[in-house]
């Protein structure tokens, strides 16, 4: 497969999710668009009669998406019952860069992620039966012959008044990227790719539109809604770009995060979130990320083929709670090195993409360690249905491998191991 140097930077780069703000969310007559965090019951009434409207409430009315004039931050504060308010952001990313079909070969060492982490094995104990894994992002493709677990029904899309998207959670072949996080998280094999819970079953959020970025009311949404139909996990394979000052920790984009996250846990959904891709470091200067430095995202730094963290990962102690393979090494060069025993392209993850796009993909980034979580969570489940997400994520937790402890500021509790996680449930 002859896939040059510059079009893999692209690809990591633009598929992994390194999502950039593309501008404040705006309705169609021009009026500003604002995330509230709402403290009581009476907030939404108390907006509508200082003369805002509110078009969208979340998580039983915690969460509201507000419209007003661009000067109204300050009078939409001194509203009683509210608690926080921003101008609510869109945020978006480049279209996948992705192999032709024909490109990709019929061997070798394809899926390393799910023998890294021992998935084949698990599978022996559990497949993920019974259980099903949201999948919050740009939708799922119905076609795809290795997502014949996709639950239609359940598909929804939440998306500005007016933008184009398929309804139900389909993906685009001009988006792709939940097509492809499905993939690693729920293949069922049926043609190549096995996910680490090849039964569970897939449901489709759509929170992007076909051209134009998501609004983070439509992803908070998105979360809400995979914890309101009773969803094992939902995956979050997006958040805010890069590593944001302290400062921006004040607003309610972080307020508005915490608290869909927050109550999606309570009702008993497990959210895995990426890490990012900025390679930043969480630790030092204050600096953070979101979701992940969120307490209720469950998130996911990124490995390589030699339990490395990778370049692209984000990393920090007390933000990240476990790693997982999301390709690459840990340097730009060896990532696309040819004389690694997984040289360039073979060392990013082999997955599924839209039928119309290729079908199949080589692709990178965090996004694609949070759906090895997410599967490895739906077996959790599978064999402990009454766990509550936090007995989840212990579990995964003292499963994973290669550190001491649970602070590892590049993999915290470790690289997950299915193999362990299911075997210490079914002893």
């Amino acid at each position: 497969m002859n896939v040059q140097r510059r079009t893999l930077l692209r690809a990591i780069g633009a598929a992994g999710v390194t999502l950039t703000a593309t501008g404040y969310a705006t309705a169609s007559d021009g009026r500003a668009e604002y995330v509230v965090t709402a403290n009581g019951a009476r907030a939404r009434d108390r907006l509508v009669d200082a003369g805002f409207e509110v078009f969208r409430e979340v998580a039983d009315g915690a969460i509201l998406g507000v419209r007003g004039p661009a000067d109204a931050q300050s009078d939409i504060e001194g509203v009683p019952g509210v608690k926080a308010v921003s101008r609510d952001v869109t945020v978006d990313f480049e279209t996948p860069v992705r192999a032709d079909a024909d490109d990709v070969p019929e061997s070798g060492p394809l899926q390393w992620d799910n023998r890294r982490i021992e998935a084949d094995r698990a599978h022996d104990i559990a497949t993920g039966a019974g259980t099903s894994v949201a999948i919050v992002d740009t939708g799922i493709d119905f076609d795809h012959p290795d997502l014949g677990n996709v639950n239609e029904d359940l598909g929804v899309t939440f998306v500005p008044e007016g933008a184009e998207a398929n309804d139900g959670g389909e993906d685009s072949a001009v988006r792709g990227h939940g097509t492809s996080v499905a993939g690693v998280a729920g293949g069922t094999g049926a043609n190549r790719i096995v996910g680490v819970a090849p039964e569970t079953e897939l449901i489709p959020i759509r929170v992007f539109p076909d051209a134009g970025g998501a609004r983070f009311v439509d992803i908070f949404a998105g979360i809400d809604y995979a914890a309101s139909v009773g969803a094992d996990v939902a995956n979050f394979s997006l958040g805010v770009p890069g590593v944001l000052p302290p400062q921006a920790n004040e607003g309610g984009i972080r307020s508005g995060i915490q608290t869909v996250f927050q109550s999606a846990v309570r009702r008993g959904t497990v959210v895995t979130a990426s890490a990012g891709n900025a390679g930043g470091n969480l630790q030092q200067g204050g600096g953070f990320s979101l979701p992940n430095s969120v307490p209720a995202a469950f998130s996911v730094s990124a490995t390589g083929p030699n339990d490395k963290l990778v370049f692209y990962s984000n990393y920090g102690t007390n933000e990240i709670d476990v790693a997982a393979p999301g390709g690459g090494y840990e340097t730009e060069e060896k990532t696309f090195a040819t004389d690694t025993p997984f040289p360039a392209p073979t060392n990013l993850i082999f997955t599924t993409a839209p039928v119309d796009a290729g079908t199949y993909t080589y692709i990178a980034g965090t996004s694609f360690s949070a759906p090895q979580v997410a599967g490895l969570a739906a077996l959790v489940r599978e064999l402990a249905p009454e766990s509550n997400p936090q007995q989840v994520e212990q579990e995964i937790a003292s499963g994973a491998e290669l550190v001491n402890g649970k602070s590892d500021p590049e993999l915290g509790a470790g690289r997950i191991n299915a193999l362990n996680t299911v075997r210490n449930l079914d002893g």
